[in-house]
């Protein structure tokens, strides 16, 4: 999910209908075993896990996937990592397994679509979201930008921030406590250069881009005038925006060059990045980008406008 909005308005949108029922709560209706093994073999009913029924055709929601994991796991356990933070409304990166955390030393056989994790640092207290417990919200960021890709660490928690989920504040607090854990390191780094102004994953992922190549001064989301660009640099007038698909809109490239026009027109130079130039071959982009700040640094100087 590329827009840190559309992932904070998930959690409004989950169906949650249907309570998983035991074998034997489902043999107590009075189904018998054949009648129901007959069922779940044609889809009538589903079986989100072994031993769990839900009835009807339709497959399980998330939250029924996740109430179906935490009935078959020990009484320990909470959700975290991509699924909390889907409930969160920071579900950036697709994961179709639900994951759980449970206390180190805690059995917990590997079952199909649960992702378990054995933890050693303390989860704290958690977080009922839809009747479901959850790491805190700043447990989940820092996990996550621990042990996922580095270019997915950022949008995710970039997209905690953007969601109010949790403050830069915790997630400082919270990466202390990780001191020694495996991808601490990594944390750290995210941890210190997110920013709940972005607002799609293409935004983090050139801000990542700028701070490997040690490029700074470019806010997220600069207003200027009434026009907000994904990144701006105020000092220089040098803007820098994401073309992805919806861009190639005809009503909406009017407008983006009728603004462009306005913004040169005040002295702004834009640079426009797009998925190729992101994804596979960022070099002529960023050349072009550099070129441009060294001749502001030179004009700048000289008060040359």
């Amino acid at each position: 999910m590329d827009l840190y909005r559309d992932a904070t308005r998930v959690p409004f949108l989950l169906e949650d209908g249907r309570v998983p029922v035991s074998y034997d709560g489902w043999r107590a209706t009075g189904i018998s075993k054949r009648a129901t093994y007959w069922a779940a073999g044609r889809g009538r009913i589903q079986r989100p896990q072994h031993g769990l029924y839900l009835p009807g055709a339709e497959p399980p929601t998330v939250l029924e996937k996740v109430r179906s994991a935490l009935a078959v796991a020990p009484p320990e356990a909470v959700v975290g990592f991509h699924t909390a933070a889907l409930l969160y409304g920071f579900g950036v990166v697709e994961e179709d397994r639900v994951h759980l955390m449970v206390p180190a030393g805690n059995a917990f056989p590997q079952r199909r679509g649960i992702a378990s994790h054995q933890v050693t640092l303390p989860i704290g207290d958690p977080v009922t979201i839809f009747g479901v417990p959850c790491a805190p919200a700043s447990r989940v960021a820092v996990d996550l930008a621990r042990l996922t890709p580095r270019a997915e660490a950022l949008p995710i928690v970039d997209a905690a921030l953007f969601a109010g989920a949790c403050s830069v504040e915790q997630l400082r607090d919270e990466v202390r406590l990780h001191d020694g854990l495996r991808g601490v390191r990594q944390a750290r780094e995210i941890v210190g250069i997110a920013d709940g102004r972005a607002e799609c994953r293409q935004e983090s992922e050139l801000r990542l881009l700028f701070h490997d190549l040690g490029i700074e001064g470019f806010q997220p989301q600069l207003t200027v005038f009434d026009y907000r660009m994904d990144l701006g640099n105020p000092e220089l007038r040098i803007g820098v925006e994401y073309d992805g698909a919806s861009h190639l809109d005809r009503s909406r490239l009017r407008a983006d060059r009728w603004r462009h026009n306005r913004l040169s027109d005040r002295g702004w130079a834009m640079r426009y990045a797009t998925a190729h130039d992101l994804y596979r071959a960022p070099a002529p982009f960023v050349t072009s980008l550099l070129r441009l700040i060294a001749r502001r640094r030179s004009r700048a100087k000289s008060r040359d406008w």
